[in-house]
């Protein structure tokens, strides 16, 4: 009766929360004491409720029970999907302060201010490289293990990041259609990544000059200009290349 009446008698007392159940208010002292008895068995993450280990835990086993009702994307957490949701309407809410670029979702309006300020919050401490993006930082410091835990089911490639664009050279499938050309993309992040060439925005920022990249596989393949390293040797003379591209 309580949930129909909206009396909420189990009041926090660290804070003006207030609950309909005593063991709902149990689970919300937690995030006070900051005590997290459920610890994840497949890392070493602990959370203070076990509904949020349960969450966490689809990340490991690559559970994703949410469907975009759109496309075929699906996700793990709810709150993806919502925020996944919001790309197929069209809607930009999100309007940059420094450009006339709008987004879709905060988080990529967050990415995109980056590209004016050069922020880079996120730091290897593997070595003296940072990054704008989270999961670029990922994909580098897996280049200093060299690990590749993402096996294709489809062949015996595998790869450091799970590498989208390579599963739709298998099913031929390419649904994206880029609205400014005719090109079309098996995953709608390489039609986003694609859409930077039209619209000219360029957020891979060389730490070695003043030169930035719309993609960044061409910052990665530009780094090699400033190593000095030549890996792509001549096998009809003795001149050898930094960059495949200017060996052929």
């Amino acid at each position: 009766m309580k949930k129909h009446t909206g009396e909420r008698p189990y009041k926090c007392n660290q804070c003006d929360k207030a609950f309909t159940r005593n063991s709902d208010l149990c689970r919300h002292l937690g995030t006070h004491t900051g005590k997290k008895p459920y610890q994840c068995n497949q890392c070493d993450k602990a959370f203070s409720k076990n509904n949020v280990l349960i969450t966490h835990n689809r990340t490991h086993i690559g559970e994703k029970p949410y469907q975009c009702n759109q496309c075929d994307n699906t996700f793990s957490l709810n709150c993806n999907l919502i925020r996944h949701l919001r790309t197929h309407t069209g809607k930009k809410s999100y309007q940059c302060n420094q450009c006339d670029t709008a987004f879709s979702l905060n988080g990529y309006l967050i990415r995109h201010l980056r590209t004016h300020t050069r922020e880079k919050p996120y730091q290897c401490n593997l070595c003296d490289k940072a990054f704008s993006k989270n999961n670029h930082l990922i994909r580098h410091q897996m280049t200093h293990t060299e690990e590749k835990p993402y096996q294709c089911n489809k062949c015996d490639k595998s790869f450091s990041e799970i590498n989208y664009r390579h599963l739709g050279t298998h099913t031929g499938k390419k649904p994206y259609q880029c609205n400014q050309c005719d090109r079309a993309f098996s995953q709608n992040s390489v039609l986003i990544t694609h859409n930077r060439t039209h619209i000219g925005e360029k957020p891979y920022q060389c730490n070695q000059c003043d030169n930035t990249f719309s993609l960044n596989c061409n910052l990665i393949r530009h780094l090699r200009t400033h190593t000095g390293k030549k890996s792509y040797q001549c096998n009809q003379c003795d001149k050898a290349f930094s960059l495949n591209g200017y060996l052929i």
